[in-house]
């Protein structure tokens, strides 16, 4: 089966021209078509709010155009914050939602006003000796336990996940911090990862829902929000049916006003922290093909690895392939296509059914959107590659430039071998 892609060869051709292969490539035009459906469907919501999570695409030029519809930031990570606030993301337009904190982060979150998301219920006496007192928004990390089922399909394992904190922790730790001065609170859970289903975020918002009722009865807080979070995902496969974010929205509705409206809670905020979903089909990584090798198996070497795309080398996960100019060709040859690693596992496809490749064919790799780049690192020193902006208008923007010898050696500047590479050619 096929997949579109969002680019034409023509259109690849003149790219190269000036950004030589292998780079991620990024749909302007989908990402604001896709990022404005986001809003509609949640548009009965009245403080509704995607905080985008900066981890799977960690680029400013990006994030600004999702702030353009109002976006904020959720991070996890000192830098995640610095670039936040690089591009005016500060106050309640940062989420930050760290697990085993450091000091200094909860120390920056603080300073730039961002709601801090508690992992765990110890962080809260962590966090009030860091910044000397407990915020009075704050937001708590559930986990459930057990196995998070849909009909009678294991989606995840949330009881297996060191994420979020248990019932009863999650009612103590309320009580805890209304003690100590916080007035709005927040809950927070993610019990399912990539599904493709448009079951999930209500079935995640009926669970929730159900536990702020409980939560502001008991303990007497007031529920402020309720970030479902992330896990919605993308069809990596060309087989699979989307997500159709409406009739997610939808569902949600239906359940708030179940649950929720009823309970006197119709006030409640609901916030999402999509990345897969908002960017992951509208991203690619570009290569050519540059070997072949005919061994106890037909291989196709391509200029990138796994340095440019972990996800295939680390979790097996498929990527669709697309043989640039030959889409309306047979399928009639079984390749493994792989990268330069000195690791069996750097393969980007596995006895993967294609047209017949030849040197200097482009590969487009699809879906590359979310978990892509950002997931990229430097063994066997390769060196990470430039990332792109496909313009509305169909021209294409540098929007991060590839890696150097230099940016490698860079941690080495304070020491004569630093100094003698930094020299080299």
């Amino acid at each position: 089966m096929k997949k579109e892609t969002f680019v034409t060869k023509e259109q690849l051709d003149e790219i190269i021209k000036d950004y030589p292969t292998p780079f991620h490539l990024y749909d302007e035009k989908g990402i604001r078509r896709n990022m404005q459906a986001l809003r509609d469907a949640f548009s009965w919501n009245k403080g509704y709010k995607e905080y985008f999570a900066v981890k799977a695409t960690p680029n400013p030029y990006l994030i600004d155009i999702l702030r353009e519809y109002g976006c904020g930031c959720d991070c996890s990570s000192y830098t995640e914050l610095m670039l936040s606030e690089a591009v005016g993301a500060t106050g309640d337009d940062i989420m930050f939602s760290s697990n085993d904190t450091p000091a200094e982060e909860f120390i920056y979150a603080e300073k730039l006003g961002a709601i801090i998301n508690l992992d765990d219920i110890t962080h809260i006496e962590f966090l009030e000796e860091t910044i000397g007192y407990i915020p009075k928004t704050i937001s708590c990390r559930y986990n459930p336990g057990g196995l998070f089922k849909i009909s009678n399909d294991i989606m995840d394992n949330p009881g297996d996940s060191k994420y979020g904190m248990t019932t009863e922790q999650l009612f103590e730790a309320f009580k805890i911090l209304k003690s100590k001065g916080a007035e709005e609170f927040g809950i927070h859970a993610f019990l399912a990862s990539n599904t493709v289903t448009n079951e999930y975020y209500p079935m995640l918002a009926k669970i929730l829902f159900e536990e702020a009722v409980r939560l502001q009865k008991e303990t007497g807080v007031h529920i402020k929000f309720i970030n479902l979070s992330g896990g919605i995902g993308i069809p990596y496969t060309p087989d699979q049916e989307p997500n159709d974010i409406r009739i997610i929205g939808d569902g949600v509705r239906r359940v708030y006003e179940e649950v929720l409206v009823p309970a006197g809670m119709g006030d409640v905020e609901i916030y999402t922290e999509l990345g897969r979903f908002m960017l992951g089909p509208y991203g690619c990584l570009v290569t050519e093909a540059i070997h072949e090798k005919h061994t106890h198996k037909e291989y196709i070497g391509v200029d990138a690895c796994a340095v440019n795309l972990m996800r295939p080398a680390m979790y097996g996960a498929y990527h669709h392939v697309t043989v640039m100019g030959r889409e309306d060709c047979p399928c009639d040859h079984k390749y493994d296509v792989v990268g330069s690693l000195c690791e069996n596992n750097d393969k980007f496809a596995i006895d993967r059914m294609l047209p017949k490749v030849e040197m200097g064919d482009i590969l487009v790799i699809h879906d590359t959107g979310a978990h892509g780049f950002s997931m990229g690192y430097n063994y066997n020193g390769k060196l990470k590659s430039a990332e792109l902006l496909l313009k509305e208008d169909g021209s294409a923007q540098l929007i991060r430039r590839a890696e150097t010898p230099a940016d490698y050696f860079a941690t080495f500047d304070c020491f004569d071998i630093g100094k003698k590479l930094l020299n080299m050619r």
